[in-house]
């Protein structure tokens, strides 16, 4: 399987090095990154909010290996609710984060990504908006739960993403579903050990439904992150079996991603939120794109038989 080849490459330096040098490289990233300022983002959210779209914007890099990095993701993070809020969009663009560019992992990095967030999340709720904590490696997760819990003491709408492929993530789920949370679903994008996560698309898949109907069957606000059409057919399936409304669920996917699924669900009445990531450290989210999906991967390698 060339999956897990590909997320080992994304935490390559020398591959790194290669992609980037890549002529080819740049127009194929701009499938799914479309921007690397905020100047150069916000018309794309323009676009997609006057198409009926809803999106939720990541300022894209993990590599963080100093404070003042941490800081500087700090800030463009605020820069972009700035920019949201002068244009009315606040209702229509929410945040993701990594708490790994936010200095989760240097030393006291709980404490210190803690405190980076926390603005970021005061200053979305001041614009009538709200922040999504992403899940990384299985590592980190028990510090952005915690980080998560006390965050929503203040903004309860702060939202958090769960993995399906993670053993562990079941459980997870009935705590969060229970609390009446903002929970994104995705099948999970690292490269994880046999002890802890799935291995088999079809046990993935599984663990996907089982822990859906979990999140439906509770109190919370599921996000249903997932491109798979028998996924999101089943999604909706369940939200009926639940008695959901329209507006008591929605879809997320990634922005270059079945565009034309998007608006077909906004269409329907579906709330439909595309992930829009930006920003110049590109490399990681680009690889782990390129994994999740092998046609992601042929449009590329296509490409650079076309341009060579």
């Amino acid at each position: 399987m060339l999956g897990p080849v590909i997320l080992a490459a994304s935490r390559s330096d020398k591959m790194r090095r290669i992609v980037s040098a890549a002529p080819v490289t740049k127009p194929v990233v701009n499938r799914f990154i479309p921007g690397e300022t905020v100047d150069q983002v916000i018309p794309i959210v323009e676009d997609l909010t006057q198409a009926g779209l809803e999106v939720t914007l990541d300022v894209v890099g993990e590599d963080i290996t100093e404070v003042e990095q941490s800081h500087a993701a700090r800030d463009a993070y605020l820069q972009l609710i700035e920019r949201l809020a002068e244009l009315g969009l606040g209702e229509k663009a929410e945040m993701s984060v990594k708490l790994s560019m936010f200095g989760q992992a240097l030393e006291g990095g709980h404490e210190l990504a803690l405190a980076n967030v926390r603005p970021v999340v005061e200053a979305a709720a001041a614009i009538g908006t709200t922040v999504t904590l992403d899940a990384e490696d299985h590592t980190t997760l028990d510090s952005m739960f915690a980080i998560h819990e006390e965050l929503r003491k203040d903004f309860p709408q702060t939202g958090c993403v769960i993995q399906a492929y993670l053993f562990r993530t079941e459980a997870d789920a009935r705590r969060l579903a229970a609390n009446g949370s903002r929970v994104r679903i995705v099948k999970g994008a690292y490269k994880e050990p046999a002890e802890v996560a799935y291995q088999d698309k079809a046990e993935i898949d599984k663990a996907y439904v089982r822990i859906l109907k979990i999140l439906m069957d509770g109190e919370g606000y599921p996000m249903i992150g997932s491109h798979d059409p028998r996924l999101i057919a089943i999604g909706q399936e369940l939200a009926r079996k639940a008695g959901r409304k329209l507006d008591e669920y929605e879809f997320q996917m990634l922005y270059g991603i079945r565009s034309e699924e998007h608006l077909r669900l906004a269409a329907e009445g579906h709330r439909m939120r595309v992930y829009t990531a930006y920003g110049t450290d590109w490399y990681g989210y680009f690889m782990r794109r390129l994994a999740e999906k092998p046609a992601n991967l042929l449009f590329f390698v296509r490409s650079m038989i076309t341009k060579n």
